[in-house]
């Protein structure tokens, strides 16, 4: 494990007067930027091609365009949409960065390096889509942050860019399992998708993408009308009302009663399996009779059972011993349902599913007090 010195000489927190930041436009909007300055449409494309597929850090590396039209731009518009002030990595290679926005929120999010059973390398980027979090899930340490505000298209995707500068390996897949709820900032999560899967842009397949949510329905449905081949992930946890009420709060506006069939019909819609995120917490979840219950609820045809251990905050949870996670999935296998347990990534560093906090400033996170489910 390691922990990187933090980045000196940020800029402190941003004035009222910042620039709008030019990620936030799709290439229709930089076309009508372009066509305001009198310049030709193609310099939207130029332009958006050196953003978004080259990770430009600046006007200046836009060398495609006129040195004039490069300062005319810089006067209008930002080309990063915040600053790395603090950097963590993990012993297992995750990389955890805490991002400074232009009007001083902090946001954390992480790039997640990993090798498939086929030898091919590849680097999942966890963004956030807000700062802070209103759901309020009583294990995630982002819901005792409390919610700030939405994050904009722009500080989404640059999140993934930030990591693609490097000069190492590019992202590959995206998920958006960071910092907040994207479904509640709906619009600029699907805007994300579609930056970050353009052919003139980043060109990510829509298929590496997953969009995890704790549960809201009607963006759920509306999800998928897209017409996007993303993962739909559920942060479920619980079997039974009563117990997900205890965990997850939206669980009182949105029973399992309305979420699973919203989640069926999405999986149904596009094809694409469902990912039911299960944290393991001693005690409370991990029963037989619960993995049982869970059988039952799911449907066997396009749905996984994702079992993640539980990563130390600050709630007073247990991670369930190895051996009742094992044969808490051998439940759910032999019931018919597709059931892993998930490794956990970064928990050295506080960078594991439900760590990400702003105020924890990539400092190293305390040991857990289990040694995780193997």
């Amino acid at each position: 494990m390691s922990l990187d010195l933090p980045i000196l000489n940020v800029p402190s927190a941003g004035s009222p007067t910042a620039l709008p930041c030019a990620l936030d436009l799709d290439l229709q909007g930089l076309g009508a930027v372009f066509g305001s300055l009198g310049e030709p449409r193609y310099r939207a494309r130029q332009v958006f091609r050196a953003l978004h597929q080259r990770g430009a850090a600046s006007w200046d590396e836009c060398s495609e365009l006129p040195t004039p039209l490069r300062r005319a731009l810089a006067d209008r518009f930002r080309v990063r949409s915040g600053e790395t002030v603090a950097q963590a990595r993990s012993e297992d290679g995750t990389r955890k960065r805490l991002v400074r926005l232009a009007d001083g929120q902090e946001i954390e999010t992480v790039a997640i390096p990993a090798t498939s059973p086929r030898g091919a390398r590849r680097l999942s980027v966890c963004v956030s889509t807000q700062a802070g979090c209103a759901m309020a899930c009583t294990f995630c340490a982002t819901g005792s942050m409390g919610f700030a505000r939405h994050l904009t298209t722009g500080e989404i995707v640059d999140q993934v860019y930030g990591f693609g500068r490097d000069g190492g390996a590019r992202p590959t897949h995206v998920v958006f399992m960071g910092m907040g709820e994207p479904l509640a900032n709906y619009a600029a999560t699907v805007a994300a998708i579609r930056l970050l899967c353009h052919l003139d842009g980043a060109g990510l397949s829509q298929r590496r993408i997953t969009v995890s949510t704790s549960g809201l329905v009607p963006e759920i449905r509306a999800l998928a009308e897209e017409s996007l081949e993303v993962t739909l992930a559920i942060s479920l946890h619980a079997p039974d009302d009563a117990v997900r009420s205890e965990l997850m709060p939206i669980n009182r506006r949105y029973s399992l009663g309305e979420l699973i069939p919203a989640a069926t019909a999405y999986g149904e819609r596009t094809g694409r399996r469902v990912s039911y995120e299960y944290i393991m917490l001693d005690g409370v979840n991990d029963r037989p009779d619960q993995a049982d219950r869970l059988a039952a609820l799911l449907p066997k045809r396009l749905s996984h059972v994702n079992l993640i251990p539980y990563n130390w905050t600050d709630a007073a949870y247990q991670a369930s011993p190895p051996a009742r996670a094992r044969e808490f999935r051998d439940r759910l296998t032999r019931a018919g349902l597709s059931a892993t347990i998930r490794a956990s990534r970064g928990r050295d560093i506080a960078a594991a599913c439900g760590q990400l906090k702003a105020e924890n400033r990539c400092r190293v996170s305390p040991s857990p007090s289990g040694r995780g489910l193997g």
